[in-house]
C-alpha cells in the first residue's frame, strides 16, 4: 500500500512537472525557461527535478515524449478514417507535416527539439515510426498498390520527406505558404511509390 502510494505520488509529480515545462517552453522556449520557475509554479523544488528527469534536457525529452504521442495517437485516428491503406498512408503524412502548424508542436518538437537533443530521425521515437511506416509499405507492396522495392528505403525517405517538410515550416516566416508548398511537393514524391500497369 505505501510503496502504491509512493508510485502514485512520484507520477504525480512527474505529470505536474511535465505539464509546467510544456507551458514554459511553448511560451518562452527551452533556452528562455527557468527551472527555478517552473519548479516553484508547482510547488515543487529543483530536487524534484533533478530525482525524476536528471536535468532540464531530460525534461524537455520526456515533454517530447508526451507531445510525440499525441501526436501519433491523431496521426492514428486519420490513417483509420481513411478509405485505404495508400490513402490513410499519405493522410497520416500530410497530418504529420500539418502539425508544424501548431505553435507548441513548431517551437517545442521542430525548433528546440532538434537544437538541444540532436538529429530528430534519431531520436526513439522516430524508430518506432519507421517501423510503422515500413510495415504500411510492405503491406501495400504485397498487396500490389506500391512498386516492389525495399520496404525500409521507402519508409525511411517518406519519413525524412515529411519530417524535413515539417523543420521547414517550423522554421519559415510564413509557415502557411510554406505548408501549401511542402504538402504539394510531398503528394508528388508519394505518388512515385505507386505501381503502375507493368
Amino acid at each position: 500500500m505505501v510503496a502504491r502510494r509512493r508510485a502514485q505520488m512520484v507520477e504525480e509529480t512527474r505529470a505536474k512537472l511535465i505539464r509546467a515545462a510544456r507551458t514554459a517552453f511553448a511560451a518562452e522556449g527551452y533556452a528562455g525557461a527557468s527551472m527555478d520557475d517552473l519548479t516553484a509554479e508547482v510547488g515543487l523544488t529543483r530536487g524534484a527535478l533533478y530525482y525524476n528527469f536528471g536535468d532540464k534536457k531530460g525534461l524537455l525529452q520526456a515533454v517530447i515524449d508526451q507531445i510525440d504521442s499525441e501526436m501519433v495517437a491523431r496521426m492514428r485516428a486519420v490513417h483509420d478514417r481513411a478509405p485505404t491503406r495508400w490513402l490513410g498512408l499519405l493522410d497520416e503524412s500530410v497530418a504529420y507535416i500539418e502539425m508544424a502548424l501548431e505553435p507548441d508542436i513548431q517551437r517545442i518538437m521542430l525548433l528546440d527539439g532538434p537544437a538541444v537533443l540532436g538529429d530528430p530521425s534519431r531520436w526513439p521515437n522516430q524508430t518506432a515510426c519507421l517501423r510503422t511506416t515500413t510495415q504500411t509499405i510492405q503491406a501495400l507492396i504485397d498487396e500490389g498498390t506500391v512498386s516492389p522495392m525495399d520496404a525500409e528505403a521507402a519508409a525511411r525517405l517518406l519519413n525524412g520527406a515529411a519530417l524535413n517538410a515539417s523543420l521547414w515550416i517550423a522554421a519559415a516566416d510564413d509557415p502557411h505558404a510554406v505548408f501549401a508548398k511542402a504538402v504539394e511537393a510531398f503528394r508528388h514524391l508519394a505518388v512515385g511509390l505507386l505501381r503502375t500497369g507493368d
